[in-house]
This record gives structure tokens, C-alpha cells and sequence, in this order.
């Protein structure tokens, strides 16, 4: 499994946080979505051989948040 801590601008409340898990959980290999709004990241843990980085950063893209990077 492959831990990454991502910089995300724009979630502001408690319905960024569910559209952002989501978009995340909706996508094969991941294990586990923690967004925290006041630091504005995400955590997320998933396995390197189903997904990749790229395709956690178009997924919060698609979900309307911008990946700082």
C-alpha cells in the first residue's frame, strides 16, 4: 500500500469533504480517504497496482477541487 498527503484548494465544508471521498473511494485500489478542511489536504492510502497518483488528482479535479502542487 502507498500512503500520499495531497495540498487541495477549494473544500471549504462538510459537502466538499463527501464529494472529495467519494470521487476517492470510487476508484479501484484505494483503501482509505482522511480529508482534513482546516489544513486543506487529503490523505489517502491505496494500493500502487490498481491506481496512481495521476488518476487521485483527475479524480479530485473531476469532483471540482484544484490538487496544489
Amino acid at each position: 500500500m502507498t500512503d500520499v498527503t495531497l495540498k487541495v484548494e477549494g473544500m471549504s465544508c462538510g459537502h466538499c469533504k463527501a464529494a472529495v471521498e467519494k470521487a476517492l473511494k470510487g476508484l479501484p485500489g484505494v483503501a482509505s480517504v482522511a480529508v482534513d478542511l482546516a489544513a486543506k489536504e487529503v490523505a489517502v492510502r491505496f494500493d500502487g497496482t490498481e491506481t496512481g497518483i495521476e488518476a487521485i488528482k483527475t479524480a479530485i479535479d473531476d469532483a471540482g477541487y484544484d490538487v496544489v502542487s
